[in-house]
């Protein structure tokens, strides 16, 4: 009979109930050999033949102890164990039996429990096997008995029930033993299913890119995820470490928040680049139990909710700029026609000469917004930033009539690559350098910078004029569209800007402000991570 489990766990359950059960067979050796030696047998164990008697029990003692050790250390292989202890039992009750008067005696009642057993330990119809060895044990004992000198009286009625009871246990078991596996392989199934979906579960948190930590009720941390670890600046597990020895002002927050008060939950990024959103929950009933924090990037909610708003004007706007196109260019060309008039007057020319500047300004302003209407997606890649730079910086100088003291660049290190949509870069440099020449009031007028920060790993690129300085109250509108200082200005180049830089997964700020100048700074994507465009 081939053996044959599952899984490793149905295994070691086998091996345990053949312990137990050669536990049980020394459990009843050991009683019967106290009986023995307090001389206290019941009639009629050993009346037959009491020195027999004593010698199976013996037998029986030795041999379950060395079986139990077997067991112990699983030599020999699980099935042949059964055999041996199955086929023991028989021999060794057959012999109880015989030196206590036959099946009268009641021993072979413990044939019961050893068919039981060998029925539910091996698989296959075996156990109807271990019920017919038991009943011609049975049927022999009689035999013996009756062949012998002594003329004892035999019962092979009761042998031929006690039979009939060996294999009504057995096919009760065989079935038991069937359901038995049957829900062992569910439950096994059903066991590696729920590991595959909590190792999924598992990588899905470790992917996302909102943060996510789970606290007990002492706030120490027994999971955090990837983001999580990224927006705290910290590297490795934080598992089993207390929240406020890793981020002390995150644990302020929540301490704030346990205590009902409002909060903004926003804290800062150690890498400095981005502000991160805070919010917490319980995840169980009451304020004992674990608690869940969700962190997400601050700068992507505030870019979504830009997205949204600006969506729902997007249509009516390029719509509204397309209608407005038509009559200005009637505006546009009456003007021209009235300016070759020799009856106008220098007052009246004046006024024609504003109409003309400011019918351009809007014909400026409306190609700006149906250009971004129509905007191509971002085709990002990588490459040397060094020959690109020199190539634009001659473009730019030839443009707009400038000197080579007028533009300086530095690079370092020499090798920095960037990973952004070129044409977008070139739109999105040239209007930083345009900015800063009309603004700058010394020498140099514009002051090109490109290096990797140390902490992110992420290359950028700063753009730096030599003006006053933007007006602090200015500062935070300054990226909103349609907002300008400037006469002749749309509003449109920096909203235009960071939006190119969001698409390529690029970050343009306002990295310095002072009386000496701006610092526009390009973060580029990291040069390890793919982009993805959506």
């Amino acid at each position: 009979m081939r053996e044959h489990f599952e899984s490793s766990s149905q295994v070691l359950t086998a091996w345990k109930a053949l312990k137990l059960f050669s536990f049980y067979r020394v459990v009843l050796a050991g009683f019967l050999w106290v009986l023995i030696l307090s001389e206290n047998l019941p009639d009629p164990f050993g009346k037959y033949n009491p020195d027999f008697f004593s010698i199976g029990v013996i037998c029986y003692l030795v041999i379950s102890i060395v079986l139990l050790f077997l067991v112990k250390y699983q030599r020999p292989v699980f099935g042949r164990q059964v055999y041996i202890q199955i086929l023991a039992d028989f021999i060794i009750f057959g012999m109880l039996m015989y030196a206590s008067g036959g099946v009268g005696s009641g021993i072979g009642l413990l044939l019961v429990m050893s068919v039981a057993a060998g029925s539910l330990l091996l698989v296959g119809r075996i156990a109807y096997l271990f019920a017919a060895i038991g009943a011609l044990v049975l049927l022999l004992v009689e035999l013996m008995i009756l062949n012998s000198a002594e003329g004892h009286v035999t019962n092979f009625t009761q042998a031929g029930l006690l039979g009939g009871v060996l294999f009504a246990t057995a096919s009760l078991s065989h079935v038991l033993a069937g359901r038995i596996r049957e829900s062992e392989a569910l439950a096994a199934k059903r066991g590696q299913d729920l590991e595959s979906l909590s190792r999924m579960n598992a990588r899905i948190v470790q992917r996302m890119r909102s943060g996510l930590l789970v606290l007990d009720s002492k706030g120490t941390v027994y999971l955090a995820n990837v983001a999580a670890t990224s927006f705290l600046g910290i590297a490795g597990k934080i598992e089993g470490i207390s929240l406020v020895k890793i981020a002390p002002e995150l644990h302020k927050l929540l301490k704030l928040w346990l205590q009902g008060q409002k909060t903004t939950s926003l804290l800062s990024s150690r890498t400095g680049l981005t502000d991160v959103q805070v919010s917490f929950t319980f995840l169980g009933v009451g304020k004992a139990s674990d608690i869940l924090v969700f962190m997400e990037d601050a700068a992507t909610m505030r870019q979504k909710a830009q997205h949204l708003k600006l969506a729902s004007l997007g249509q009516l706007t390029a719509s509204i700029a397309h209608e407005i196109r038509n009559p200005l260019g009637a505006i546009s060309h009456a003007g021209q026609l009235l300016s070759e008039s020799p009856q106008l007057e220098g007052a009246d020319l004046r006024l024609l000469q504003i109409i003309n500047d400011h019918s351009s300004r809007v014909n400026k302003i409306i190609e700006n917004i149906l250009k971004l209407g129509r905007r191509d997606d971002s085709i990002p890649e990588s490459f040397l930033i060094r020959p690109w730079l020199e190539t634009f910086i001659t473009e730019f100088r030839i443009q707009h009539s400038i000197s080579s003291g007028e533009v300086i660049f530095s690079i370092e290190p020499e090798n920095v690559r960037v990973t952004m949509d070129q044409s977008q870069l070139h739109q999105i440099v040239t209007n930083l350098c345009e900015n800063a020449l009309r603004y700058s009031s010394g020498l140099p007028k514009i002051e090109i910078r490109c290096a990797v920060n140390d902490e992110s790993e992420r290359p950028y690129l700063e753009v730096i004029d030599s003006g006053s300085g933007i007006p602090d109250d200015q500062v935070d509108q300054i990226f909103e569209p349609f907002f300008t200082d400037h006469s002749a200005g749309t509003g449109l180049g920096l909203y235009i800007a960071s939006e190119l830089c969001e698409a390529n997964q690029a970050l343009l700020a306002l990295h310095k402000n002072t009386q000496k100048g701006c610092c526009f700074r390009i973060t580029f994507a990291h040069p390890n991570k793919q982009i993805h465009i959506d």
